[in-house]
């Protein structure tokens, strides 16, 4: 028996866990091999501590290429993007037979992401100075210290710090279950039929890509969350416009939803889920005036919620996620500032929120009450101003002057709505030909036909495929005597619009003939 070099070999392994903060890996009793592992400067140091006699230089060199062969399989309990380092420490009474010294130059296999591996040889002869270079390579302060113990008194050392390996190693499997197991993913699932049934409910009632139908069920429309729908910042969660919308979307929640609802929990998730929502609604309605809809914020919230769980538990989060979904989120947001249609307000203010929720709800176990307060406080502050700010931005956008000037042509109010129009025109260049058409309008009722045309005339001459104004314009000049223009727009205006039986009726009375 070799208690002696038994006793050596965990006597180094508890001092590398107390002393030196390494983690242990595994232990394997049968091979007499503990693997431990520690990180620095984007770099895993692993340390394989090895009792065994090898009689012959050949039977060695077998070995440290099993270590090879062996790092290669524990890499899944490592980061994944940091370099990997092997310091394989052989404790023996003898060393081999042969020349073997070559071997304790660093070794490097030729292929990519490659691991690095130096020998240590502790035997009986050079125990102290191997232990001395070991300590000098790591910078580390390991003591070996001359005792008088009985192999009776080392072989009850050795089972105690064998128990107490065990143990770490159990309580680090057992913290790395216990982070997927406060919840089972129903929430998510419930998420998904809903949005999924609504956008089903969608296309079967005027389909998700009518902006008219968006706004009916339940989209984020400025003007309407103004006049008091604040109720559509919540509605518009579950709301997707066009097929691949929804598919992205939904594939994304199919993702992240099972891992933060069993990292937090159901009720920890839902609020996280929710808060950012809603974070990100009012982030779009505060800096987009652009209808829009989606489950878009909320899901940078659970991103965020990963990211707040790698603040927390740097650790596992490396060995579970990476640095992946630092750079899925990058390609997300970069996306969206490529592509204006995207609503990247929204993407923003759901992953800030569903970082400032995690704060709030914090992660089963680890209450942190003066920062939960403190995020609550910050995200009520948050979406105060966003409310305030969103809705001074709301009345100064052109679609919100739309909207009052259709309230005020159900109220006959011509006058307001020039003057609106006018006013707008002046300030914005958005929606140009609508304000023009709608103070054509307004110009017409108010029996001022020379300044509907003007304003008609401007919507043609922009390449307006406008019917509505040609319609206007055939019908003006055809009062006025005057058929030849009136007859260019009425072809014109058939020619958008040829299903509506209004436009067919004034292209037969100015034209003089039927459509057949």
């Amino acid at each position: 028996m070799y208690v002696n070099e038994q006793h050596i070999m965990y006597k180094l392994a508890d001092q590398l866990l107390d002393r030196e903060k390494f983690e242990i890996l595994e232990l394997d009793e049968q091979r007499e091999e503990i693997w431990l592992e520690k990180e620095s400067n984007k770099t895993s140091y692993v340390i394989r501590l090895v009792h065994k006699e090898f009689y012959w230089i050949n039977d060695l060199k077998k070995d440290i290429a099993l270590a090879f062969h062996q790092t290669k399989a524990i890499r899944r309990l490592l980061s994944r993007k940091h370099r990997i380092e092997v310091r394989n420490v052989y404790v023996a009474k003898h060393p081999p037979v042969g020349e073997w010294e070559s071997l304790k130059i660093p070794m490097q296999l030729k292929e990519r992401n490659a691991i690095k591996l130096k020998v240590f040889y502790l035997d009986q002869s050079d125990l102290y100075k191997e232990k001395k270079r070991l300590n000098e390579d790591l910078n580390l302060s390991l003591e070996l210290k001359a005792d008088d113990y009985s192999d009776e008194e080392k072989e009850t050392e050795i089972h105690d710090l064998t128990n107490k390996l065990k143990q770490k190693l159990y309580t680090k499997k057992q913290e790395m279950k216990n982070v997927l197991s406060h919840g089972k993913p129903f929430l998510t699932y419930i998420f998904l039929a809903m949005n999924i049934l609504f956008f089903i409910f969608l296309e079967m009632n005027g389909g998700s890509n009518s902006n008219e139908t968006l706004i009916k069920y339940g989209a984020k429309y400025n003007p309407a969350i103004v006049n008091g729908e604040w109720w559509r910042i919540l509605s518009s969660m579950f709301i997707h416009i066009g097929l691949f919308h929804i598919f992205m979307n939904m594939l994304a929640l199919y993702y992240l939803g099972p891992a933060v609802e069993k990292i937090y929990g159901s009720t920890r998730f839902f609020i996280v889920y929710m808060l950012a929502g809603i974070g990100g609604g009012l982030a779009s309605f505060a800096f987009s005036s652009n209808i829009s809809a989606g489950a878009s914020g909320a899901l940078f919230g659970l991103f965020g919620a990963l990211l707040y769980f790698g603040l927390m538990n740097k650790k596992l989060f490396n060995l579970m996620m990476g640095k992946g979904i630092i750079v899925l989120i990058g390609i997300n947001l970069i996306i969206g500032f490529t592509f204006p249609q995207i609503d990247n307000s929204a993407h923003i203010g759901g992953l800030v929120s569903g970082i400032v929720a995690s704060f709030i709800v914090s992660l089963p176990g680890k209450r942190k009450t003066i920062y939960q307060i403190g995020a609550l406080i910050c995200y009520f502050i948050a979406i105060s101003f966003l409310v305030v700010f969103g809705i001074n931005h709301a009345k100064e956008s052109a679609m919100y002057q739309l909207s009052e000037i259709e309230d005020l042509l159900a109220e006959n109010n011509y006058q307001e709505v020039v003057q609106i129009a006018t006013d707008a025109l002046k300030d914005s260049d958005d929606l140009i030909s609508a304000f023009l058409f709608q103070r054509s309008y307004s110009y017409i009722e108010l029996g001022k036909p020379s300044l509907a045309i003007a304003d008609l005339e401007k919507i043609v001459g922009m390449d307006s495929e406008m019917p509505e104004a040609y319609y206007n314009l055939a019908m003006l000049y055809d009062n006025q005597g005057k058929k030849q223009k009136a007859e260019k727009f009425v072809s014109k205006a058939y020619e958008l619009n040829p299903e509506d039986e209004s436009y067919i009726n004034l292209y037969e009375q100015i034209m003089g003939e039927k459509i057949k």
